[in-house]
C-alpha cells in the first residue's frame, strides 16, 4: 500500500530501495563465500554467519536481538535475515518457503497441549505473537525488511533479495493440522504456520 503525500513534512527515506543494494554487494558477498568454501570442512551459510555478512554487504551493524527481526541495523533501517535452499534452477525459482520462529506460544500464552486446541485459535496466537513482535519493532525503526539468501545445495549459486516485513491479520487466514502434526494456515498468498516443541513457526511462501 502507497503512504500518502504530505505538504509540509519531511518524509524519512530509507539507505536504499527495496533490492537496490549498494554496488560493491556482489563483490563483498563473492569474497566471504569463498573464503568460507575455502575454510570449512564441511560448506554452511546460515543463521547469524549469513546476518554478519549481509552487515558487511551494506555497511551495516550486525546487533543480534531476541525479537529476530533486527539483527542488522543501518540508520533508520533494520533486517531480519534468512536462508533456505534453492530448487535446482535458482535463477528461474518464484517461490521459496521461509520459517519464521521465536512465536512460543506457551510462553506468550501458558498453552503446552498444542494439539489439543482449535487450530484457528492457535494460529490467531502465533500470528498476534509474530504481530507483535513487528509493531514493538517499527516503533523504533521507520523501515523494517526481511534479506533472504537463497543458495543451492552445492553452494556454487545464490540468489538475494529482500522485502517489507509486515504484519499478518488473523482474520485473513484459515488453520488446520496436516498430516505431519504441523499446523498450517492458509489464504491469500499462502502462509504456513508450524507448531512443534515449546515454540511455533511460521512459513511464509
Amino acid at each position: 500500500m502507497a503512504e500518502p503525500r504530505l505538504r509540509t513534512v519531511n518524509k524519512a527515506t530509507a539507505p536504499f530501495d527495496l533490492n537496490k543494494f549498494p554496488s560493491s554487494f556482489v563483490d563483498i558477498l563473492a569474497k566471504n563465500i569463498v573464503y568460507l568454501l575455502a575454510t570449512k570442512q564441511n560448506m554452511s551459510l546460515e543463521g547469524s554467519e549469513w546476518e554478519q555478512i549481509f552487515a558487511e554487504c551494506i555497511g551495516a551493524e550486525w546487533k543480534p536481538s531476541n525479537v529476530g527481526l533486527d539483527d542488522v541495523i543501518l540508520d533508520n533501517c533494520c533486517w531480519g535475515a534468512k536462508t533456505v535452499f534453492g530448487t535446482a534452477d535458482i535463477e528461474h525459482q518464484d517461490k521459496i518457503r521461509l520459517i519464521c520462529g521465536r512465536n512460543a506460544v506457551s510462553y506468550s500464552f501458558g498453552v503446552d497441549n498444542y494439539s489439543d486446541m482449535n487450530p484457528d485459535e492457535l494460529g490467531k496466537m502465533v500470528l498476534d505473537i509474530w504481530n507483535e513482535r513487528v509493531s514493538s519493532v517499527r516503533k523504533i525503526y521507520k523501515f523494517v525488511r526481511t534479506v533472504v539468501l537463497v543458495k543451492s545445495k552445492n553452494y556454487k549459486d545464490y540468489l538475494v533479495f529482500e522485502f517489507d516485513t509486515i504484519r499478518y491479520e488473523p482474520d485473513l487466514y484459515y488453520f488446520e493440522w496436516n498430516k505431519r502434526g504441523n499446523l498450517e494456515g492458509l489464504k491469500k498468498g499462502i502462509i504456513y504456520i508450524n507448531s512443534h516443541g515449546s515454540q511455533a513457526g511460521a512459513s511464509l511462501l
